[in-house]
């Protein structure tokens, strides 16, 4: 969808000065998407005809616009659709919201247009149809690609919350990076379409803008990095009452320092810090984790280093499960506090 999107936005509305009047052999280039709107033109249903009549609409429009315009419109629509570059904060990739799209084209008819078909792209009613699902397929087949490859079955943004996977009939949402409400050109670019838990989506991030703060542009995770990103993560406490720990008694400190820009956007938009010091504080996860110290700690009279040894080695090799990257954290700064003792 997002390559027909590109052969539409950059080939034919960008080249609608020279390419005279509407007609669907403007897209005999692309045989498959002439297919589709081919299809689109002569089906009346509503969402074919809103897909169909929004192409050719922009298209007359797009034929009226001055050469700075339209070249400041390729490189916006270039740029919102480089999410990695975008993510990075490269200088080099300006990126556009709806208000600058606004003051460009003075909120114009081709604004609005523009607006609402890059909004209503995402609709399943239009990705639904008939000629969308045989050409492209659906969104639950690439969520079934992405639940085959996330092997962990946890969110990639908390780590706490699991996933639907193979045994469940309903799919997680995805959530639009980069809002869909605040940028345009990218609503369809699966580079900037994440599947997320409903904690992470729906509780948290919301419309909360990842690149931009009040002090304005900033670097924050790529989602489909190649790469897994190391996050650090060291705890201490300040209260030595191990039974009624409060979030207030807990510090999280992050690294390493060459990602502190992006570990501090995910923070802000996650709401990592509250949810992880509740983690913490929660009868079945840090009260637990304590009562499992405790008790080792009283059995073997006072000697867990095997306890905590055995904890280290199951991080690493399964950091997930049990929600050990921070039950791990958690405990050796119970124990670092002195209130267990390691016998060596």
């Amino acid at each position: 969808m997002q390559k027909f999107i590109d052969f539409i936005f950059l080939e034919v509305w960008c080249k609608a000065s020279t390419h005279g009047s509407y007609k669907l052999e403007l897209f005999g280039a692309n045989e498959e998407l002439y297919d589709v709107m081919e299809y689109c033109h002569f089906n009346d249903s509503k969402y074919a005809d809103f897909f169909a009549s929004h192409v050719e609409q922009i298209y007359g429009l797009f034929s009226q616009l001055d050469p700075t315009t339209l070249s400041q419109l390729q490189t916006w629509y270039r740029n919102n659709n480089n999410i990695e570059r975008v993510c990075s904060n490269d200088p080099a990739t300006s990126i556009a919201k709806y208000s600058c799209l606004c003051n460009l084209l003075s909120n114009s008819d081709l604004y609005k247009k523009l607006s609402r078909f890059f909004k209503e792209l995402y609709n399943n009613k239009l990705l639904t149809l008939k000629i969308f699902k045989d050409t492209i397929g659906t969104i639950d087949d690439h969520y079934k690609v992405f639940r085959d490859q996330n092997k962990i079955t946890k969110c990639p943004f908390c780590g706490i919350n699991n996933m639907k996977g193979t045994h469940h009939r309903y799919r997680d949402a995805y959530d639009h990076y980069l809002p869909k409400g605040i940028y345009p050109f990218n609503s369809i670019n699966f580079h900037n379409l994440v599947p997320t838990c409903h904690e992470c989506n729906s509780s948290y991030k919301t419309q909360k803008d990842p690149c931009h703060n009040s002090l304005g542009r900033r670097k924050v995770f790529y989602p489909y990095n190649t790469q897994s990103y190391n996050i650090e993560l060291t705890i201490n406490l300040k209260n030595r009452d191990w039974q009624n720990i409060q979030p207030e008694d807990i510090d999280l400190i992050f690294g390493p320092a060459i990602l502190n820009e992006e570990i501090a956007a995910w923070k802000e938009i996650y709401g990592i810090e509250e949810r992880y010091k509740a983690k913490c504080c929660a009868e079945e996860d840090g009260k637990d984790w304590l009562v499992q110290l405790h008790d080792e700690w009283q059995s073997k009279g006072g000697n867990i280093k095997t306890f905590m040894d055995n904890l280290i080695i199951n991080t690493q090799r399964s950091p997930y499960t049990d929600n050990r990257f921070l039950k791990k954290p958690f405990l050796e700064a119970c124990v670092r506090s002195g209130l267990f003792e390691i016998t060596k």
